[in-house]
């Protein structure tokens, strides 16, 4: 395997271990660092912080053995009866348990990120009034020409709990005139006459939302932070310069979840930041900014409004966060989905942009289940997540992270194999630092099932799933050793044209949050939504830009150049308002021989300032440029002219994602379609051999090929729910791919199964014998409340059959199983379908073990009808996947074990 030595510790010494690769020093940092990083991580939950060094250290350790990169630490609201337990957040007391957690982390070969607070979102005891997160709060009086106005001016006490700060008074007049009285003001008192008309005073706040920290943990309650002041973020970040001293490198990274700053669209500066940025004073135009009516004045100022809430959190809040941590050998991971700005650039501040997902997904993988009373129907959009992974790619981040995992199906139900085309999905669009969400701190004197946080999936060692969860995590690093490796190689960039979102009425509100689970507020059905599709269906590698982006953007060789790459073309999708100055920067770069492809013409310019004027001058560039930029009626023909090659390989129903290794190109291929694929698969590179890699056992071998052009066609074979990567090279460097088919039909194998339960609860079962293959609930009340692992043993007689290999189906396996043949170690079967190749058997008798463990639901089941509580948790305590009580009295056993038929079939290579 042909690949430079800086790619080894991701490639070679990590993913594959190939015979005869250079060596690579383990103890090496690089190592290290790319050990970690290519492994997923988890977040872990500090539950009232009741945290202990023996139990911090027995923790880590289970997360070193399953294979967990790292930990993610949000210290949350406790447990009932752990309360003598409870440490205060930044007392000397957590940064002593801190302090240990990443002493023991590194020893381990760990990692640890943090939290800067409690809960979510920023906030705390330390965020004082003035820095709290604010509002716009308008009071309206009505004066009639020649009335005296003498009173004092305050926000209704009925509507606002929290003291509001006066800013502005201002008059507006019938006959259209304006007034500022702010000067005019004797504290709150406005003693004015209205001397020439009727007019409406408006008197304008700085309210406060009153939000407090969700989920808070002790010592971490308080007011949410203001998120548009860089004086709140100074304030909010005091405690943690004195806190964290000492810790400067030993910490990877600071963590920002999701936007979750709810009613707050104001800062006690916006009128100064606004006319800063916009050009003109907003005071002037309140009635228009704040009518519901849908008026293109009205609609411009909005616009301008919801560009500057988008300009200072990115401004005033997000780059200097990054800055501040960066200062002290920090990375920074953010969360930038639900913003009330432009998610491109707000992800593109952070180190590491971090996207999530919600709910299950469909998928067309035979024998995948998905159970409509178990699951919340998911909401992870491809082109949702590409607002991350492109962001990471255009800046030039390496890494793009995932909130992974949550709430695919109630708690205590959901098993590996039905985690794995989830993640897939995310990888598949530039997702390549898996978070787990999460893992909940449990000591050992919590009673099974331990501590829990509200929300599933929960990984850690009580939950059963735990015990070949290394097989998932295994195959989450193997994939993201190669996702990792190289550069990404999209050609596409896609401009999204925000301000045709914050130009319209939005139902006359002001603040528009882009969020993730509201895609059809925003995203679903737009041009852009529309033309994203298009291209990825067709097998185009596609990339987001912002306006901000494309300002910076120069030209080379014909190539589009980023600070994070080079593309070979920039189409831009029907939009109706584009800034005058990217219109311009887009044609001085198409003069520059970049290709530039407009579907459509922009309309107008967004925004209010001079936008008559404006809109003259961009009618004028459109037209006098209209050879250069005319709207093309074949999107992919002049795609084609920019000398971009799509993947075909799409309409096979493969799904892919492409990365650059100098030069030579790495494909990640999943196949989530009902049916295997088989055949040449074509490949938009030419005259290469082609490396097949398995990430689910690490089987390694060159393809067999065939070049045609500037194709390369690659024998694959790929059944449902299964993946590959490819790696091309100039010249094969393994011996070759194996390439196995069925020689005969499926051979039921038969007998007497001896089970044998060996560890789980509520008790042990005793031992079975079963000739037929079913859930082992039906054996007894015993194995029925059983959650565990138990093993089954049988003996059978070879076929007299000639193979090179035998394929082992262990049909519907509840939920995962390790497989020995003969006394030897095969491997596990953790994901559908759930096959495994076994090698050659031997004449005659043969033994086969299986050891299968089910999920935990049945034990919280009998756990539950039992009258046992479990759930002692303060504020939100356990509710199930709608959010209601959770109750598991009302769920039926759920099948466990070997539950059908088990298969052995002949392979010839």
């Amino acid at each position: 395997m042909k690949i430079k030595l800086n790619y080894l510790p991701f490639v070679v010494g990590i993913l594959f271990s190939l015979n005869g690769a250079a060596q690579v020093n383990k103890s090496s940092t690089a190592w290290a660092e790319a050990k970690n990083v290519n492994k997923p991580w988890a977040r872990w939950w500090w539950m009232g912080s009741a945290v202990d060094q023996p139990n911090l250290k027995s923790s880590l350790i289970d997360f070193q053995k399953v294979g967990i990169g790292g930990v993610e630490i949000t210290p949350i609201y406790g447990v009932k009866g752990e309360e003598n337990n409870f440490i205060d957040y930044l007392s000397p007391k957590y940064m002593e348990m801190l302090g240990y957690t990443v002493k023991i982390a590194d020893s381990l070969g760990l990692q640890v990120d943090m939290v800067l607070g409690t809960g979510w979102p920023y906030g705390g005891s330390q965020v004082t009034l003035p820095h709290a997160a604010t509002k716009l709060v308008v009071e309206k009086y009505e004066v009639k020409k020649n009335e005296q106005f003498n009173k004092e001016i305050n926000v209704d006490s009925a509507k606002e709990k929290v003291p509001a700060q006066l800013l502005a008074v201002s008059a507006y007049g019938s006959d259209g005139s304006y007034v500022d009285l702010t000067s005019q003001l004797k504290g709150n008192i406005l003693n004015w006459k209205a001397k020439k008309t009727n007019y409406t005073i408006y008197a304008v706040f700085a309210g406060k939302t009153g939000q407090q920290v969700k989920r808070a943990a002790p010592g971490g309650k308080g007011y949410t932070l203001d998120h548009f002041s860089t004086e709140a973020l100074n304030a909010y970040v005091a405690p943690f310069d004195k806190a964290l001293v000492g810790f400067e490198g030993k910490l990877r990274a600071i963590f920002n979840d999701s936007y979750e700053v709810y009613g707050t669209d104001f800062t006690p500066l916006f009128l100064q930041e606004f006319e800063k940025r916009r050009g003109y004073d907003l005071k002037k135009y309140l009635p228009q900014l704040l009518s519901k009516e849908d008026s293109e004045i009205g609609n411009r100022i909005k616009s301008d409004y919801r560009e500057t809430i988008s300009d200072l959190l990115l401004n005033k809040f997000d780059l200097p966060w990054t800055k501040w941590a960066n200062s002290k050998n920090y990375k920074t991971k953010l969360q930038a989905h639900g913003s009330p700005g432009n998610l491109i650039d707000l992800y593109a501040s952070a180190d590491i942009p971090e996207c999530e997902t919600f709910g299950s997904m469909p998928y067309d993988i035979p024998g995948f289940r998905r159970e409509k009373e178990d699951i919340r129907d998911g909401d992870a959009d491809p082109v949702m997540l590409k607002f991350s992974s492109s962001a990471a790619h255009i800046a030039g981040k390496p890494l793009t992270s995932s909130e992974t995992f949550t709430w695919l199906r109630d708690h205590f139900k959901t098993a590996l194999s039905q985690c794995k085309p989830e993640v897939e999905d995310l990888m598949l669009n530039g997702i390549n630092h898996v978070f787990l969400h999460g893992s909940t701190y449990s000591p050992t004197r919590a009673e099974w099932p331990g501590w829990k946080f509200y929300a599933s999936v929960n990984f850690n060692a009580t939950n059963s799933i735990w015990e070949d969860a290394p097989g998932l995590f295994d195959y989450i690093a193997n994939c993201q050793s190669m996702l990792q490796a190289g550069k990404p190689d999209n050609e596409t960039l896609l401009y999204y044209p925000v301000y045709d979102t914050w130009g319209k009425n939005l139902g006359g509100n002001l603040f528009f949050q882009f969020k993730i689970h509201s895609l059809k507020e925003w995203l679903h059905g737009t041009p852009f939504y529309d033309t994203t599709k298009k291209l990825m269906d067709n097998g185009y590698g596609v990339d987001f830009v912002s306006d901000s982006f494309i300002a910076q953007a120069t030209v080379k060789d014909g190539m589009l150049v980023l600070p994070g790459g080079s593309y070979k073309s920039l189409v831009i999708p029907n939009c109706d308002k584009m800034p005058l100055a990217t219109l311009e920067k887009l044609i001085a770069l198409k003069k520059a021989g970049a290709h530039i492809i407009f579907e459509g013409l922009p309309k107008s310019v967004p925004g209010f300032n001079n936008f008559e004027a404006q809109n003259t001058k961009l009618t004028a560039l459109l037209s006098s440029n209209s050879a250069i930029i005319n709207p093309v009626s074949d999107l992919f023909k002049a795609l084609a002219d920019a000398n971009e090659q799509p993947e075909t390989l799409v309409k096979t129903g493969l799904k892919f994602i492409r990365r650059d290794l100098d030069g030579e190109k790495i494909y990640y291929l999943v196949n989530h379609t009902a049916k295997t694929i088989e055949g040449f698969i074509p490949l938009a590179v030419a005259n290469k051999e082609v490396l097949i890699l398995d990430p689910l056992n690490r089987n390694v071998g060159n393809a067999m090929v065939k070049k045609e052009g500037q194709i390369t066609m690659v024998k694959l074979r790929i059944e449902s729910g299964k993946s590959f990567i490819l790696k091309t090279e100039n010249t094969a460097s393994e011996k070759p791919w194996k390439y196995y088919e069925a020689t005969a039909e499926p051979i039921a194998l038969k007998g007497d199964w001896k089970l044998t339960f060996e560890k789980g609860g509520p008790t042990l079962p005793a031992p079975a014998k079963v000739s037929t293959l079913e859930s082992w609930t039906k054996i007894s009340p015993e194995t029925e409340a059983f959650s565990g692992t138990a093993l089954y043993t049988l003996q059978f007689d070879a076929p007299k059959v000639a193979a090179d290999n035998w394929q082992l189906n262990l049909g519907d396996v509840r939920e995962s199983a390790k497989i020995w043949l003969n006394g030897e170690y095969i491997g596990d079967a953790w994901s559908v379908p759930f096959t495994i190749n076994l090698g050659k058997l031997k004449k005659g008798k043969n033994e086969l073990k299986v050891q299968v463990t089910n999920l935990s639901a049945n034990r919280v089941i009998d756990m539950e009808k039992k009258g046992k509580e479990w759930k002692i948790f303060y504020e939100i305590n356990m509710v199930d996947k709608d959010y209601n009580k959770f109750d598991a009295t009302k769920w039926a056993p759920m099948p466990s074990g070997l539950t059908t038929p088990v298969t052995i079939t002949p392979l010839k290579n």
